[in-house]
């Protein structure tokens, strides 16, 4: 089991990688409400990494859900996979997530303040697992599952937030707690769209948003919400940075670009990879910005 296990952890979840992802989500959230809120005495520990853990093991229970859930669609357009190809079990998979999920809602129970929310995130992962139970409505129609599937990055934001201005006894309801309720739902969201943009010519069974609505007005979608994706994380780093706001500016010009390049012509690139790229740079530029302000006030150079 364990071989299998190590397969599938390669190949669908990496678990280094996906607890730095945990840490850095955690992170980035965290500390952009602090900042934002004035607050500089950061008071890290134990409740700290079981909220990073706890968007690790929430991300990992998504993953093997969603492995199950395509399981058959898997076995005919994605042979290779590690489920799909009879590598690994599905028990296994199972018994590893639940050994996962049990870690995180005890940790949550001795630790953590913010137990409600906890509760709601599950509940909403609880939901999407089982298709809000409309799997025939939800199931044959994307946009249908994007708009039901999607927010789950909101409710994980959610769980962090609540836990930050529970703890440091902030005010929940500002113009920061609404611009972070979005940051990084608007990412996911992009490659969510973009992953099932493809040129004509690379069009198969497996449904894409261009096959849906045409590769161009697919184009045009994530072209405008990658703008206001942007402008949620100019807001969030006004007063912290604003060479990052110039900088931001100049990252989505680049990104616009692109989307028209595509447009006029779709085999030039694919256009997933450059927004991989777009939030790769985004997301690493906001964490630089954090740290750069947080070393700055404490050397008093700001």
């Amino acid at each position: 089991m364990l071989k299998r296990l190590y397969i599938y952890y390669k190949e669908r979840y990496p678990l280094l990688a996906r607890l730095l992802l945990g840490l850095i989500v955690f992170g980035e959230i965290y500390f952009i409400i602090l900042l934002n809120y004035g607050v500089l005495d950061f008071r890290l520990g134990m409740q700290e990494v079981t909220g990073a853990y706890t968007v690790f093991a929430f991300l990992l229970w998504l993953r093997v859900a969603d492995d199950l859930k395509d399981y058959e669609t898997d076995k005919k357009l994605f042979p290779d996979r590690p489920l799909a190809s009879g590598r690994v079990y599905k028990k296994d998979i199972i018994i590893s997530c639940i050994f996962f999920q049990v870690i995180a809602i005890a940790l949550n129970i001795i630790f953590m303040n913010n137990l409600l929310f906890c509760a709601i995130l599950y509940a909403y992962g609880f939901l999407m697992r089982n298709w809000f139970f409309q799997r025939a409505k939800i199931q044959p129609n994307l946009f249908l599952a994007l708009v039901t599937h999607n927010p789950v990055q909101m409710f994980i934001n959610l769980y962090i937030i609540s836990f930050t201005v529970i703890k440091y006894e902030l005010n929940p309801f500002s113009i920061t707690t609404l611009m972070t309720l979005w940051t990084l739902y608007f990412p996911a969201l992009i490659w969510e769209v973009s992953r099932k943009i493809r040129a004509p010519k690379d069009e198969t069974e497996y449904v894409t948003y261009s096959k849906l609505w045409g590769y161009k007005k697919a184009i045009w979608f994530v072209l405008v919400l990658t703008i206001v994706d942007i402008l949620t994380n100019v807001v969030l780093v006004w007063n912290l940075s604003k060479p990052t706001v110039v900088f931001f500016c100049g990252l989505t010009t680049w990104m616009t670009i692109k989307f028209l390049q595509f447009k006029k012509d779709p085999e030039r690139f694919v256009i997933v990879e450059k927004v991989e790229l777009y939030t790769y740079i985004q997301e690493s530029t906001m964490l630089i910005t954090v740290a750069g302000y947080i070393f700055c006030k404490w050397k008093g150079i700001i």
